[in-house]
């Protein structure tokens, strides 16, 4: 039986893996030229906020509510 394949998208790019969760880290890893300063962003679904992804959280990419979506936050500048 075929491994199952999970997607995701970052911005507009979409990404495949066989692993079901991964980090933030290897998430940004696959991304090519980023900008390391950059943040991850997981898109929310409904009404819930899109949230920060830190790199050493784990993001399950089980599609319940469709592919995961993520977008890259340049770093804020305060003051």
């Amino acid at each position: 039986m075929a491994k199952e394949k999970y997607f995701y998208f970052v911005g507009n790019d979409k990404y495949e893996t066989d692993l079901p969760e991964l980090t933030g880290a290897q998430i940004k890893a696959r991304v090519p030229n980023l900008d390391p300063t950059f943040q991850l962003s997981l898109e929310g679904h409904g009404n819930d906020p899109d949230r920060l992804i830190a790199d050493d959280e784990v993001v399950s990419l089980e599609k319940d509510k469709g592919p995961v979506r993520f977008t890259l936050v340049p770093p804020a500048n305060f003051g």
